[in-house]
């Protein structure tokens, strides 16, 4: 991966950082969504970072006063992003206009964890998970969600859409569940007992509609075939405390990043006998988000 060779930091004093998401416009370009004192009190930030010859700098930042958990940049407007916060409110903000946000939608009656923009072509569909048990869908044009959908019996903790087939998102939850949903129906599509603990995170394969990836409590990640959910396709072990977000590779088809409790970043290639490709032990603290590039193969 090249990872360990260039890597640069930015310190946001008494922030801690919960998402990072680079820009899909702007190589180099990357939104973070940051608490203080780890989002059990306080307040948010949105902090917009971008790489150039001077090392990693700070080119926008926007206050809110929440923590927020996660943040989705806008597939149709490159100044346009999206975080959700512990108010269980989502914030619309651009880039372009001094002030924010654009627009708040207050739904969710508990803390707002995940969101997510749709990346299939011709839809602008906006999803969220929240503590509350439910994921809601929303076009950022409406003022309003389309529709809630429930079935968890616990935290969602992610909300995912597929890169593949329209309308279609999975999501992660404390019920041990990994879900597949469809906006065009209101029920769940399919129920995948995933570990037998808290799941917190979720990912598609960028090069397969049928693969995705979960990560969990338990301290492993597991690849699920959604055409045949009675055993995961594969099971990587490495972390030692719970694995907080996990991301494919949108270069390659086989390996995938995890980040955990325990400080580290972990790449790994689950077609090899041996999957894990590095351990990078760069944070001295939870290790929260995680993103890799869609510009620059290798940059995370």
């Amino acid at each position: 991966m090249g990872t360990t060779a260039g890597a640069g930091a930015l310190r946001l004093p008494g922030l801690h950082g919960y998402a990072v998401e680079f820009s899909p416009y702007c190589p180099g370009r990357v939104a973070c969504a940051a608490a203080q004192y780890y989002g059990m009190a306080g307040c948010g930030t949105l902090a917009v970072l971008e790489q150039n010859e001077a090392g990693i700098v700070l080119l926008r930042s926007f206050d809110w006063n929440d923590g927020l958990f996660d943040v989705t940049w806008s597939e149709n407007n490159e100044n346009v992003l999206i975080t959700c916060s512990g108010d269980g409110s989502l914030q619309i903000w651009d880039m372009a206009k001094t002030k924010g946000p654009l627009q708040v939608f207050k739904e969710h009656t508990l803390e707002a964890y995940s969101v997510d923009w749709s990346q299939t072509r011709g839809e602008q569909l906006v999803v969220s998970g929240s503590w509350d048990q439910t994921a809601k869908l929303w076009d950022p044009a409406v003022g309003k969600s389309l529709c809630t959908f429930k079935g968890h019996e616990g935290v969602i903790y992610s909300t995912i859409w597929s890169p593949h087939i329209p309308g279609c998102f999975a999501s992660a939850s404390g019920d041990q569940t990994l879900r597949i949903w469809d906006v065009k129906t209101p029920g769940v599509k399919l129920v995948i007992p995933a570990h037998q603990a808290e799941v917190l995170s979720c990912d598609w394969c960028k090069y397969d509609e049928n693969l995705l990836v979960t990560g969990a409590v338990d301290c492993s990640l597991k690849g699920w075939d959604l055409r045949n959910i009675r055993q995961p396709v594969f099971v990587l072990l490495g972390h030692t405390y719970a694995i907080r977000r996990v991301k494919f590779s949108p270069f390659h088809a086989t390996i995938l990043a995890s980040c955990s409790y325990d400080f580290t970043v972990r790449f790994w290639d689950f077609s090899k006998p041996n999957p894990l490709l590095e351990t990078v032990e760069h944070h001295t603290e939870f290790t929260c988000g995680l993103d890799l590039s869609l510009h620059n193969r290798g940059q995370v």
